[in-house]
């Protein structure tokens, strides 16, 4: 009988032994995102912003861990990339889809940025008539097996079927069980255009996209929620850039 408990609890065991080298691969990495945001080449305006944007909280969430290769997404002024960069550069691996030729050429001239991968250099983004939204036509990334795919406030700036040829394209890279993780201004539920929300995306809205690109939906935090937007201004504007609200959505490649 005693043999048979033990036989019993050694699956368990294992499985709290999972959950604790889990937990320090999160931690670890969470010290290793302080310690990028304490480096000395980040500018004051970066450093302004990373109260609003919580990235340890954030990457956390999203289960990023140190040796994991990573994809971002669009990276702007590549906020998020100069943190992700010297966080992964030991034991993981950075790619960058920056979707824009400008992009990469600021990437190039920042400090910091050692290691990382520029990926689907030929597919670009292009405008529209419609002043900030963009296209996307059908493309793949050109990488496979990678671990998780982020985007940062990017999703709101794209046609619906520029959205989707873009999660066809995440699909593609990620291997099984690989994350992909969204954040982006919130609309209001079923809210029709405006000129003022055109840059906002309802969050029912994105997740029925992305499901319907083959993910799982996996979770959502309320890091980013902000109750004093009123989800009725243009992200842009002076008196709310930088205090929209703000959905959080994590989503999984199935087995």
């Amino acid at each position: 009988m005693q043999r048979t408990g033990s036989l019993l609890l050694a699956p368990f065991a294992l499985l709290l032994l999972a959950l604790g080298a889990a937990a320090q691969d999160d931690a670890a990495f969470s010290a290793l995102v302080r310690e990028a945001l304490d480096a000395p080449q980040r500018s004051e305006a970066e450093r302004a912003r990373d109260a609003n944007r919580k990235p340890v909280e954030t990457l956390a969430f999203f289960g990023i861990e140190p040796d994991m290769r990573v994809l971002e997404l669009i990276p702007g002024g590549g906020w998020y990339t100069g943190i992700l960069a010297p966080a992964l550069r030991e034991d993981g691996e950075l790619l960058v889809w920056v979707g824009f030729q400008r992009y990469a050429e600021r990437l190039a001239a920042r400090p910091g940025l050692e290691g990382i991968r520029l990926v689907a250099e030929q597919a670009g983004i292009e405008s529209t008539e419609r002043r900030g939204i963009y296209t996307i036509e059908p493309f793949s990334l050109g990488v496979k097996q990678v671990d998780a795919a982020l985007t940062f406030r990017n999703l709101h700036n794209l046609t619906p079927e520029s959205r989707a040829n873009l999660h066809r394209a995440v699909f593609e890279a990620l291997k099984p069980g690989g994350v992909y993780g969204v954040v982006d201004h919130t609309r209001r539920h079923m809210q029709p255009d405006d000129p003022e929300n055109r840059r906002r995306l309802d969050p029912v809205v994105a997740i029925e996209e992305i499901v319907a690109a083959g993910f799982r939906f996996d979770g959502w935090s309320d890091l980013h929620y902000r109750p004093d937007d009123e989800l009725r201004y243009e992200v842009g504007r002076r008196s709310v850039a930088g205090n929209t609200d703000r959905f959080t959505l994590r989503f999984r490649k199935p087995d």
